[in-house]
């Protein structure tokens, strides 16, 4: 059963279940490629009828662009592929649930369905924080179901920040060319 108390079954459970989980698995393999270029690694697939028309993965820093997440580089990707602005009937397939900017963009281009794998405490915006994919208010509603290779998706994201987190504090600090430790902080004491 989906977030939003619906099972959105077509055809068999089985096929369903199948479809998502390879879709899904796909979006994680775009995570990963933006793992290897030091990206937050969340990746994305956008298809239609189990056709692949997009599938990218964040890209901000790469591409100097703020606004370079993977579900709206995969869906400019499925967009440019159909010839059109809008993907009626698409699934959109993503590793993170979506932030306020990515799900803005998945109402415009009327995107049916989103499957993602974990869920965002700070920033999502389908249920975790915000629940603007199926805001009444709105003129188009999302079909919306978290959890999909949760624990895969999840643990990309946790490795990513603990690598982080050891690289900046085992780097020098600005202005400090010493550098600054969790060791040196707890060993040090004012005089």
């Amino acid at each position: 059963m989906g977030a939003n108390g619906k099972t959105g079954s077509q055809g068999s459970p089985a096929m369903e279940c199948s479809e998502q989980t390879a879709l899904m698995r796909r979006a994680l393999e775009s995570a990963r490629a933006a793992l290897d270029r030091n990206e937050v690694p969340v990746g994305a697939v956008v298809a239609l009828d189990g056709a692949v028309l997009g599938a990218a993965h964040n890209q901000p820093i790469a591409l100097n662009d703020c606004t370079a997440h993977a579900e709206l580089l995969a869906l400019r990707q499925a967009c440019a592929a159909r010839g059109t602005y809008r993907l009626p009937g698409a699934v959109l397939y993503v590793t993170l649930e979506p932030c306020v900017m990515c799900v803005g963009a998945i109402i415009l281009a009327r995107i049916a369905r989103v499957y993602f794998g974990a869920r965002d405490p700070k920033a999502g915006a389908l249920g975790s924080v915000y629940d603007i994919g199926r805001d009444g208010r709105l003129n188009h509603g999302i079909e919306v179901y978290g959890g999909i290779l949760e624990q895969e998706c999840a643990a990309l994201m946790r490795m990513f920040f603990a690598h982080r987190r050891a690289l900046e504090w085992n780097s020098p600090a600005p202005g400090n060319a010493a550098g600054c430790s969790p060791a040196s902080l707890r060993d040090s004491s004012p005089e």
